[in-house]
């Protein structure tokens, strides 16, 4: 897929396991009045003023209703998998640029640094990113989308040229690909299978977890598409 390359080129955990507590919580008067709350942890007492525990966010376990939507599920998985990590790195790659290009003030320069940005990852990126398959590279433009804030379609735009971008789009929907497609979670129920998949993996340290440029909200996420599914 040759111009998925070109595409990126022009753009460029496990959870901390919870503590065991059957022990119950209770709260000890100070002898200013202040209430602190406490844990009790193997007969000790611990203020919880010093108790800072990453968020962890409990998945439930997956169920299909046929063979057939597991073996969906999987294929999405793998292929998640994959091009996740080109994702992250065009987010990275933007930030550095732009924080970058806002120290350079004459265009000139701008315009070498840029060059020379685009070169590097060409060289480093193009022979792979021309291996992904269509559908492949659709999920990459919507992770480009999840992870910069921007589709593809616009970060092209933006880099180069309104006509190039139009000539990329133009180019993809031969191959059934838009880089105008957005991450839309909410609504797409393949989105939603992407998250799924993307929070398993960073929550299994298969996948190295990068927040996206808008606000997710796995748990409210699942119960959207749980009542959903069951109002159907």
């Amino acid at each position: 897929m040759k111009f998925c390359a070109h595409i990126y080129i022009s753009v460029l955990m496990l959870a901390t396991s919870s503590i065991a507590q059957t022990e119950k919580e209770y709260k000890e008067k100070k002898s200013d009045s202040i209430d602190v709350p406490y844990y009790i942890v193997d007969g000790d007492t611990i203020s919880r003023e010093f108790i800072n525990l990453d968020e962890v966010v409990l998945l439930n376990k997956l169920s299909f209703n046929s063979k057939e939507d597991r073996r969906r599920y999987l294929i999405l998985r793998r292929k998640t998998r994959k091009v996740y990590p080109y994702a992250k790195l065009a987010s990275e790659r933007l930030t550095t640029m732009t924080e970058r290009l806002n120290s350079i003030e004459s265009n000139r320069d701008r315009r070498r640094y840029t060059k020379r940005v685009q070169k590097y990852i060409e060289e480093e990126f193009s022979e792979k990113l021309k291996n992904l398959t269509r559908t492949e590279g659709q999920i990459l433009v919507k992770l480009i989308h999840r992870q910069t804030g921007r589709t593809a379609f616009d970060l092209v735009k933006e880099l180069r040229s309104g006509w190039r971008a139009f000539w990329y789009n133009t180019t993809a929907n031969i191959f059934e690909i838009s880089i105008k497609e957005v991450y839309e979670p909410y609504g797409n129920k393949e989105d939603y299978l992407i998250e799924d998949i993307l929070e398993r993996s960073f929550q299994a340290n298969i996948l190295e977890r990068q927040q996206p440029a808008f606000e997710i909200d796995y748990l409210d996420l699942s119960s959207h598409w749980n009542k959903k599914t069951s109002s159907n």
